[in-house]
This record gives structure tokens, C-alpha cells and sequence, in this order.
């Protein structure tokens, strides 16, 4: 469910298309997700999140520093969007996007998905014993890396993440530096 999210967000994709892309009976959705549509959409953001934050703590030890891991990451990111021809962007803002406030649960799983992502960040900043506020470093990398993703495939190129990631990464970078000297 998944790739239907990031194509086509949560009332986009149809309960027949999720069905059949799981090749599973409507009764056997109803059995492992009583709560329907919504709790396997739930699911499938958790599932995302879990990837997400798997890559993140793949990256972020082996890179030489965090801001090393950060370019893997978009630099995958914008691979994944083109190949898609820009179709998939990231799950999570594109149900974020056509939620609704009674969309408790689904808003509830998107919120803290974000979170575990901006923590994972923030970790690897302040293991790296040189920024200061890394929790609002961490939001400030999310929210120009969400927007960017968003611009890119709106604008049908990734030019958009091209243009965010050489400005962003520089400034991290001279932040790391200017700190490691005081």
C-alpha cells in the first residue's frame, strides 16, 4: 500500500486497488484490519516510517559525518522520483496533504512518524558534539527536504532538491566547522 500512497495519497487509491495489489479477499482485509481503510493506512505509514528510519540508521554512522548521510539520502530520494516519473513523493506528506482533522489515527501515526525522523537527525547532530540546537536543525532539514520533494515533483524535475540540497549542505557544513573551533 505503500507506493499506492506515495502515487496517489490515501483517497486517491481505491479499496479494490489496495486489495488487489495485496491479492487479497476483502474479508481477509476486514480480519487483519477491522478498523478498515484507515487502519491499514495507519500500517502502511508505520511501515514507512520504519524504512525511513532503517535508512537513516544505515546512513548516519557510516557516512564520515552527518551531513554526508544527508546527501545519500536525498540524492536516493531524487533517484526514487525520477524513476517514478515523478509520481512518488513522500508517503507521508501526501497523506499529510488530504488529511482531515477527524482523521485522528492517521494524523496521530503521520505526527509521530515525523517525529522519529526529526529525532534520528537531531541524534546524529548531537552525537556529532558540534551543533547546538540540533532538534530545530533537525526540523529545518525535514521541512526543506519535504518542500523540496514536493517542488520536485510538481515541477516534474529534480532541480527543486537540486537547488535546496547546494544550499542547505554548504551552510550545515560551515556550522559543523565554525563549532568544531570553538
Amino acid at each position: 500500500m505503500g507506493d499506492a500512497l506515495q502515487r496517489k495519497g490515501l483517497h486517491g487509491v481505491g479499496l479494490s486497488e489496495i486489495l488487489a495489489a495485496a491479492d487479497t479477499p476483502k474479508g481477509g482485509l476486514y480480519h487483519h484490519f477491522p478498523g478498515g481503510k484507515t487502519e491499514l493506512a495507519v500500517a502502511a505509514i508505520e511501515q514507512q516510517v520504519a524504512e525511513l528510519c532503517a535508512l537513516l540508521d544505515k546512513l548516519l554512522p557510516t557516512a564520515s559525518d552527518p551531513v554526508a548521510a544527508l546527501e545519500l539520502w536525498t540524492a536516493r530520494a531524487q533517484q526514487l522520483l525520477a524513476a517514478s516519473g515523478f509520481q512518488r513523493g513522500c508517503p507521508l506528506a501526501t497523506v499529510a496533504l488530504e488529511s482531515e482533522v477527524d482523521d485522528i489515527a492517521i494524523r496521530k501515526a503521520l505526527a509521530d512518524g515525523f517525529a522519529a525522523i526529526r529525532e534520528r537527525l537531531a541524534q546524529a547532530f548531537q552525537a556529532s558534539g558540534k551543533i547546538a540546537n540540533a532538534a530545530g536543525l533537525a526540523a529545518l532539514i525535514v521541512a526543506a527536504y519535504e518542500g523540496a520533494l514536493l517542488q520536485a515533483r510538481v515541477a516534474g524535475s529534480v532541480a527543486p532538491m537540486e537547488l535546496v540540497s547546494a544550499t542547505l549542505f554548504p551552510l550545515l557544513r560551515t556550522q559543523l566547522q565554525g563549532n568544531a573551533h570553538d
